[in-house]
Parts: structure tokens; C-alpha cells; sequence
């Protein structure tokens, strides 16, 4: 891969030099099918990129990550630009200074690829409101990660505040096995569900999501209660009988699924890295209609 660095420049010679570079290599830019936009800190920068490398991977993409540095400097602009053949795509990194620190969004909007969409990520800190902020606004999809909070609970419980259609959560993404394979579950009636909990270390989002979408699904009470983790350890669902459908996971890579009148079988739940709930909600660029619901349903059992 090669690296070239460009210090004071501005968002028009970064596009000339990405065109150079790519012709130089003889691999013009195309077939990327997209304009990937990070917004991150310099700490978070290195995991994120790496992440964003691995899922571009299955989605060629301009990445361009947007590094706010300090606001008090003088306005600068200073990027770095990976390219090579053995890059799925093309990296960006944008450190911004002064006053440059509050419109990125004039820095990005000339370096987005003509006609593909854009998503934007921040796999930290998120705007209360992701498709008001000025980034957002470029972005067909606006990916946030309620796992990086503060109160990562709260921030998923509010994420209906503000919402519009493009938006998701990672929190949602790490539910995608989970939800497939309770799915599965009900192919064969069990009977009526009277109540339910999911069980999940302290503080993890996914759980009152998830306990939102079988309560909804479902349409019984289904509640949060705490285990040693890590993360999401078990779904406890009672039917009318009294007996229990139940998925428990110990160890984060295998759990055993347990229904009425059936042995207990071992199946496949591991919790997946970043770089692979990335190219997840990369392969699907409309509004997700379900977790629109899901955190519909969280705001109504949500106690605030």
C-alpha cells in the first residue's frame, strides 16, 4: 500500500493527488460502490480504519475519516492517502484544525464519489441527532454505535428521539444471530409466550433492544435482567404450560438452544467483530423498517 501525506492542503488537491496516485498504479477509481465518511477521534482512528479496511473488503469504498483536532490552532487541513492494489479502496484520513473543526462537511462534500451512496459511521461519540448533523446530512445511512456511550442503555433507549429512516445502531447489528435463530426457533409451534428476559452483562444495549423486539413480536412482556456476561448470555421465554424455550451462551462462541419436548441442541453464536457488523449494514442501504419498530417499542417500555 502506499502512503502519501499532504500537510495545509485543501479538499481539491487531495482529489487531484488520489486521481494521480490510482493512474500511477494503473487502477483508476473504479468499481468502489461507495463513499464510506468515519467521524472519530485520533485514540479511536486505528481500530475504526482497521475495521473499515476488512469491510470494504466486501464493499470497495473511498473511505474518508474525519479527525477533529484542535479548534483553537490556526485552520489546517492535513491528510493522509492510502491507496494500493491491495486495497479494496481508497483511505482518506482528515485531520482538521481551527475553525475547519466545525464545517467538515465543506472538506468531505468535494471528495465523495459521484453517484454511490454515502454512509456515514461513528464508531464513537454520536450528534444526539445523526441525520441533522452537517455530516449526516450527506448520508443516505448514518451507522452509530450506542455500545461507545457514556450510558450506553440510555443512549439506545433515546435513539427514537430524533429518528429518521437511514438511521441504525451496531447495537441492533450484534443482535442479527440472535434474532435469526429465536426466529428459527418458532418454526415449529411451541405454544403462546406469557412472559420472557433477556439476560446481558450490565450496560449492554443489544438487551433492551432485543427484549423490545420479542415484546413486540411476541406481544408479551419480555424484560432486561443482569448476568456476568460477557454481553448477551441467555433469552428465557415461558409459554403457556409453564415449561421454557430458552437459547443460553456461556463462553461467546456456542449456545445451546433448549425447547419443550426437544433435546437441547449446540449451535453457533459468536460474537462477532466490528469489521463484520460494518459490512453488514453496508449490504443493505435502505431504511431499516425493523429496527425502526424495535426502538419504537423500546421508547414505550422505557421508563425515563
Amino acid at each position: 500500500m502506499t502512503t502519501f501525506n499532504l500537510t495545509e492542503t485543501t479538499a481539491s488537491k487531495i482529489s487531484s493527488t488520489l486521481t494521480r496516485l490510482r493512474h500511477q498504479m494503473g487502477a483508476p477509481a473504479v468499481g468502489m460502490v461507495l463513499t464510506l465518511v468515519m467521524v472519530v477521534d485520533e485514540a479511536g482512528q486505528y481500530d475504526a480504519v482497521r475495521a473499515a479496511t476488512e469491510a470494504a473488503r466486501e464493499h470497495p469504498s473511498r473511505i474518508l475519516v474525519v479527525i477533529n483536532r484542535d479548534p483553537a490552532e490556526a485552520n489546517r487541513l492535513d491528510a493522509e492517502i492510502r491507496v494500493g492494489e491491495s486495497s479494496p479502496g481508497e483511505i482518506v484520513l482528515l485531520r482538521l484544525y481551527g475553525k475547519l473543526t466545525g464545517h467538515a462537511d465543506s472538506v468531505i462534500t468535494p471528495l465523495l464519489l459521484t453517484d454511490t451512496p454515502v454512509v456515514v459511521w461513528w464508531p464513537g461519540d454520536s450528534p444526539a441527532v445523526p441525520a441533522k448533523d452537517s455530516v449526516g446530512q450527506l448520508a443516505s445511512r448514518r451507522i452509530t454505535d450506542a455500545r461507545a456511550s457514556r450510558d450506553s442503555v440510555s443512549a439506545i433507549t433515546s435513539r427514537l428521539q430524533g429518528y429518521v429512516p437511514g438511521d441504525t445502531d451496531l447495537a441492533w447489528t450484534r443482535l442479527t444471530p440472535w434474532r435469526s435463530l429465536l426466529a428459527a426457533a418458532f418454526d415449529q409451534p411451541v405454544g403462546k409466550v406469557e412472559s420472557g428476559v433477556v439476560e446481558a452483562a450490565a450496560g449492554n444495549p443489544s438487551a433492551p433492544l432485543l427484549a423490545a423486539w420479542l415484546s413486540q413480536r411476541l406481544d408479551a412482556p419480555v424484560e432486561v435482567a443482569e448476568s456476568p456476561g460477557p454481553g448477551l448470555t441467555a433469552v428465557r421465554l415461558t409459554v403457556a404450560n409453564g415449561e421454557e424455550l430458552k437459547v443460553t451462551r456461556s463462553d461467546a462462541r456456542l449456545a445451546t438452544l433448549s425447547k419443550p419436548g426437544q433435546p437441547d441442541r449446540r449451535v453457533a453464536l459468536t460474537r462477532r467483530p466490528t469489521s463484520e457488523l460494518l459490512a453488514e449494514e453496508l449490504r443493505r442501504l435502505d431504511p431499516d423498517e425493523t429496527y425502526m419498530s424495535a426502538i419504537k417499542q423500546l421508547a414505550k417500555t422505557s421508563v425515563h
